[in-house]
C-alpha cells in the first residue's frame, strides 16, 4: 500500500488522485491559518520554492480540530495564505486528521508512522509526513519542528 491509492479533494472540491504526484518527494501537512504555529507557512514555502524543481511538493490540508484555527470558507484559507506567506504549493479542502471522520490519508499516514510514544493521533496543527518517491512514508515531524529543519532529509530523497 501507498499514498498513491488515495483521493483527496482540493478547496474547490474537485477529486485529485494523490497518484498525480507519483515520482515526487512529498511533505503532508496539517494546517491552520489562526494558530501560533501558523508563521512554519513561511519556512514551508522556503522548501516549496528550493526544492519544487528538483521534483518536490508540499500537500497542506487545512485543520479546525485543535481549538478550531481554520477559517470556515476554503477560499479564505487560500486567501490568507497567499497573501500573508506567498503560498504557492497546493491547499486542499479542510479535513478530519484525527477520529472517525479522520479523513482516510491521514488515517493512513498516522497508522504508517506514529508519533511520540507510538501514538497514532495527531497532536496539533503542523504535523508533517515526509513521504519519497515511490509513495512510501519516511519521517513524521512533530508540528514543532522547523520546516528548514526537514531541508537535509528532504534532499537526500532527492
Amino acid at each position: 500500500m501507498s499514498i498513491y491509492q488515495f483521493t483527496v479533494k482540493k478547496s474547490s472540491h474537485v477529486a485529485v488522485p494523490l497518484e498525480t504526484y507519483k515520482g515526487k518527494v512529498l511533505l503532508i501537512v496539517n494546517t491552520a491559518s489562526k494558530c501560533g504555529l501558523t508563521p512554519q507557512f513561511e519556512g514551508l514555502q522556503a522548501l516549496y520554492k528550493t526544492y519544487e524543481p528538483a521534483g518536490f511538493s508540499i500537500l497542506g490540508f487545512p485543520c479546525s480540530q485543535f481549538a478550531n484555527q481554520e477559517y470556515a470558507d476554503a477560499a479564505e484559507t487560500e486567501s490568507f495564505c497567499t497573501m500573508n506567506y506567498g503560498v504557492a504549493f497546493p491547499i486542499f479542502a479542510k479535513i478530519d486528521v484525527n477520529g472517525e471522520q479522520a479523513d482516510p490519508l491521514f488515517k493512513y499516514l498516522t497508522s504508517e508512522k506514529k508519533g511520540t510514544f507510538g501514538l497514532k493521533k495527531i497532536k496539533w496543527n503542523f504535523t508533517k509526513f515526509l513521504v519519497d518517491r515511490n509513495g512510501k512514508i519516511i519521517k513524521r515531524y512533530a508540528p514543532q519542528t522547523k520546516p528548514a529543519k526537514i531541508a537535509a532529509d528532504i534532499e537526500r530523497l532527492l
